[in-house]
């Protein structure tokens, strides 16, 4: 559960793929913990196929909702199945317009690689009526922002990679604006010899110990020749006390893993370090 403050959060996911079990959908888990450290209650999940119908659906279901924030993943692409641009226009009764942004943000993306754009290229700066362009920082497809009574409806990539840039770069800090007020706390610690792929379920693990609590890793080495990590632990609460309380045990929980695994772990700026 979030933090109860009466911002509530949808979150849609688009694609086949999800749905025949060929891929795990890791982005609504991601995007569930980050809203929730947020302050925002994430209400509901929904999974359509690339089909203009359902997604027209979805969006219509999330829109008549109390839900302040919708965002969806996947479905942003060049091809033939990439569609949700269409079912969102299609759910707000509205056309999709060439926007000249979006296409410019395209075209510096491809000339970039000495690549030309093509029809199925053109296609991704098709934004229903009233839409603006999100910059994408890992690809090609722009994110896309729509506010519409008092709602705001953003259009994510389903690529992982591309999905969290937009997210952490254009997307938290408006969340943060529009948001409940919540207050955040810190820390940070680097661990030595223990890769990043072992740590994974050390950091799920200690994540337990706080319901509004994000540890996001940062390797500083390859993890075959010493690895170091990074680990930022966030927390947010009603009040500054109870951040600092979920902070301070779950990062105390994560360098007891750390340790018993055989990580040599340290505060950043300590004289250990």
């Amino acid at each position: 559960m979030g933090l109860a403050t009466g911002f509530r959060a949808w979150l849609i996911t688009v694609g086949n793929e999800i749905l025949i079990g060929r891929v795990v959908n890791t982005n609504l888990a991601w995007l569930g913990r980050k809203l929730t450290l947020l302050g925002y209650d994430v209400h509901r999940g929904l999974i359509v196929p690339d089909e203009i119908d359902d997604i027209a659906w979805a969006f219509k279901t999330a829109l008549s909702s109390d839900a302040k924030v919708i965002i969806s993943t996947g479905g942003l692409g060049p091809t033939f199945d990439d569609k949700t641009l269409e079912g969102l226009a299609c759910a707000l009764g509205v056309n999709l317009e060439l926007n000249e942004e979006a296409l410019e943000m395209i075209r510096e993306k491809y000339e970039g690689r000495g690549l030309k754009l093509t029809e199925h290229r053109v296609k991704m700066a098709k934004l229903p009526r009233g839409a603006r362009p999100i910059p994408n920082p890992a690809g090609t497809a722009p994110g896309v922002h729509i506010e519409l009574r008092g709602k705001h409806v953003f259009v994510l990539p389903g690529v992982p990679k591309e999905m969290k840039a937009i997210f952490e770069t254009h997307l938290e800090p408006l969340l943060k604006r529009i948001g409940p007020a919540v207050y955040f706390a810190e820390r940070f610690l680097i661990s030595k010899g223990i890769p990043e792929s072992s740590a994974a379920p050390l950091i799920e693990e200690a994540m337990k110990l706080g319901r509004a609590v994000y540890i996001k890793s940062h390797p500083k080495f390859s993890e075959l020749e010493g690895p170091v990590l990074e680990f930022h632990v966030t927390a947010s609460a009603r009040s500054r006390e109870e951040a600092e309380r979920d902070v301070e045990r779950v990062t105390s929980k994560l360098r007891e893993l750390l340790s018993r695994h055989g990580g040599r772990v340290y505060e950043v700026g300590s004289d250990e370090f």
